[in-house]
């Protein structure tokens, strides 16, 4: 069965909270519920999500603990970009998430770049012990912004919330920044598995709500067109009935 790569719009408003788990949670008001399934079964779906962050926030622990449910406490730097798959099954559907951990040394931002492009969800994470990589998030935001679609699903992760006693971000200016940006917000420990999972799967269904929402109103629409028809008179006078949906032919006719 082929896979279709898919990214809409979400537009998000001001966050509400969710009860944390060890860690605080809170997501923005979206427009909308969830919808229901389309009709058909065994439809798949592939979403390309990026993980980004400065360099040394636990981005590589948190795809590992998601994916392997392994941390690795010497991890080193990320070259390049390496990527894992999860499925997980949404209304009966099953849908898949190629997850890319991307590189958040300097150096590398040029060969990273190329894989924002299709990104339909992101991670942009920072560590709760360190100031500076909550300062960069400003700029990690406009470097998604720049380098893919700007209606991707965006979550912002401040990890590492297991090192409470040399905390340097409070919680509150991790949901103030969310708000202001548009983000869902959520803290994490790749250490203990505190809200890895529930992360990674909310932006999953996010992107899928997203979907289904385009889905359906691309249906309405195409219903709309169908009992649009119109009546068409040739030039020389002579009545003929023709239905046509909007747009549908180009040939220049007097309608009556």
């Amino acid at each position: 069965m082929s896979f279709a790569s898919l990214a809409f719009q979400t537009k998000h408003h001001r966050p509400k909270s969710h009860s944390p788990v060890f860690c605080p949670v809170s997501t923005p008001k979206s427009q909308g519920k969830a919808m229901s399934d389309d009709e058909g079964t065994g439809e798949d779906y592939l979403f390309k999500i990026v993980i980004i962050g400065d360099s040394a926030v636990g981005k590589s622990n948190l795809l590992s603990r998601y994916a392997r449910n392994e941390f690795n406490p010497h991890s080193k730097a990320t070259i390049g970009v390496e990527f894992q798959t999860q499925t997980m099954e949404i209304n009966g559907k099953e849908v898949k998430a190629q997850i890319w951990d991307t590189a958040g040394q300097e150096r590398f931002r040029a060969v990273t770049s190329a894989y924002y492009r299709g990104a339909a969800g992101a991670l942009i994470v920072y560590d709760i012990s360190r100031r500076t990589t909550f300062d960069s998030v400003g700029r990690w935001l406009d470097e998604l912004k720049t380098h893919s679609d700007t209606t991707v699903a965006r979550i912002l992760v401040g990890n590492k919330c297991d090192l409470e006693t040399i905390r340097d971000v409070s919680v509150e200016e991790g949901k103030s920044l969310a708000e202001a940006e548009g983000l869902f917000f959520m803290e994490t420990s790749a250490l203990d598995s505190t809200n890895v999972k529930k992360a990674f799967e909310l932006v999953i269904r996010e992107i899928y709500n997203n979907v289904s929402r385009k889905v359906l109103n691309s249906d309405t629409q195409k219903a709309e067109l169908t009992v649009n028809r119109v009546t068409l008179t040739e030039t020389d006078g002579s009545k003929k009935t023709q239905n046509f949906s909007c747009c549908s032919s180009m040939k220049i006719l007097k309608i009556n």
